[in-house]
């Protein structure tokens, strides 16, 4: 295993950086400003998407990706450190169009779409022209378990009809998202494992309603965690993605490298909540003594630089695993940076607003929203417990074959 950046890589890694510092911070407050005063998307976004795709940073995140599509065709391991820089502002990753969740959608369409749907979805995708949604988790339903869901899809002729409620589905109330991928049951009596099916619905589909953007930590995102109801859905049978029965294992498919990126981009942000508190202790005097003085301060300090150093090995060691076996081998370790990852990046944000006092609370630093977007991290694409319970599992079962060895290292009385 060798994690050293290529030349390549390296050098991606400073013109994303220039790029980030010269287009995308001097607009932080921008965005927020639009924003709030309810333009969304923002008037530059055009603009700046333009920009990173004339300088070659465009679509980084697909290893797949054919010579005729747009985009690097980087590997998991090559854009895991681009992710980490684009974590460090919230949004800049649709700017390189490698935001979630359509980046696992494209990777979904990549698979298994026909060439139709490849032409009508994957396309303007990759070009950055639509958004998309993924649409599994449920309300009524412990929805990290996918053999949960309750989404009826049903085949009526030359169409499949679909019926259900999904919640906190990302990107839903964006403008510009066009296309839901439905995950629902077609056939609710087969094996546990191949009931559900994943089906292409377009927005605009009658019977697709938005309920709501649903508030997360009272904070709402402006591209929606959103509730929506499926109510006698009708599209033609073509728009099945892959085969009937096979959503769950598509669903495998797409979590994988996704964590991945979701990993990387939450290192970033501990990466600048790191930063934001090792530059306040040496500015913020309180009792006589700069802030870095005091003990306890130094030491979160060295904690989280520690933590974040562990992180990010695991999840470049998750990544290389996943380029050279695959995301089904590298399962134990994509469930471990999962686990990982969210809760290092809640410490390390805690200790920097716990070093800004009050003002750490507030919309005048990053880090209340980079708290929430962490502590939200813990659910996204499965809880910590699905996780901690999947990998003890792994341990448990790979034990069995040596099970009992131990006991030569036991001394119990009598035993020379």
């Amino acid at each position: 295993m060798d994690f050293a950046y290529s030349s390549r890589v390296e050098a991606l890694r400073q013109q994303l950086r220039a790029f980030m510092d010269q287009h995308i911070v001097p607009r932080i407050g921008a965005w927020h400003a639009e924003v709030a005063a309810g333009q969304y998307p923002v008037s530059f976004m055009g603009d700046l998407k333009a920009l990173a795709r004339s300088e070659g940073l465009w679509n980084l995140f697909l290893p797949s990706l054919g010579e005729d599509e747009p985009g690097m065709g980087l590997s998991n391991l090559e854009y895991a450190p681009l992710a980490e820089i684009m974590g460090r502002v919230h949004w800049a990753s649709e700017v390189f169009n490698c935001n979630a969740p359509d980046t696992g959608n494209m990777e979904l369409l990549h698979m298994f779409a026909t060439p139709e749907q490849r032409q009508r979805w994957l396309t303007p995708l990759l070009e950055g022209e639509i958004r998309s949604a993924f649409a599994m988790t449920e309300p009524d339903v412990p929805s990290s378990d996918a053999t949960n869901i309750q989404t009826l899809i049903r085949r009526d002729g030359d169409d499949y009809v679909i019926n259900g409620r999904k919640w906190f589905i990302t990107n839903a109330s964006h403008p510009n998202c066009k296309l839901l991928i439905v995950m629902g049951k077609t056939d609710p009596n087969a094996e546990t494992h191949q009931q559900q099916s994943m089906i292409l619905v377009p927005f605009d589909t009658p019977g697709v309603e938005l309920v709501r953007n649903i508030p997360v930590m009272n904070h709402i995102a402006p591209e929606g965690h959103s509730e929506l109801l499926l109510r006698n859905v009708r599209v033609p049978a073509s728009n099945l993605l892959g085969r009937e029965g096979d959503g769950f294992m598509m669903a495998q498919a797409r979590l994988g490298p996704g964590r991945i990126h979701h990993c990387m981009r939450s290192i970033g942000m501990a990466e600048l909540a790191l930063e934001l508190m090792v530059e306040r202790c040496q500015e913020r005097k309180a009792f006589g003594k700069y802030l870095q003085q005091y003990s306890n301060v130094a030491d979160w300090i060295a904690e989280s630089r520690i933590e974040i150093e562990q992180a990010r090995l695991l999840v470049l060691k998750t990544a290389w695993m996943i380029d050279e076996v695959g995301a089904k081998a590298a399962r134990k370790e994509i469930s471990m940076i999962k686990a990982l990852v969210p809760r290092m990046h809640i410490n390390v944000v805690d200790r920097a607003i716990q070093v800004y006092g009050a003002m750490g609370l507030t919309p005048d630093t990053p880090l209340a929203d980079m708290w929430t977007g962490g502590r939200a991290l813990r659910f996204a694409d499965g809880p910590d417990q699905v996780h901690l319970r999947s990998i003890a599992k792994m341990e448990i079962k790979a034990s069995e074959a040596s099970r009992g060895a131990t006991a030569a290292y036991l001394t119990p009385p009598g035993r020379h």
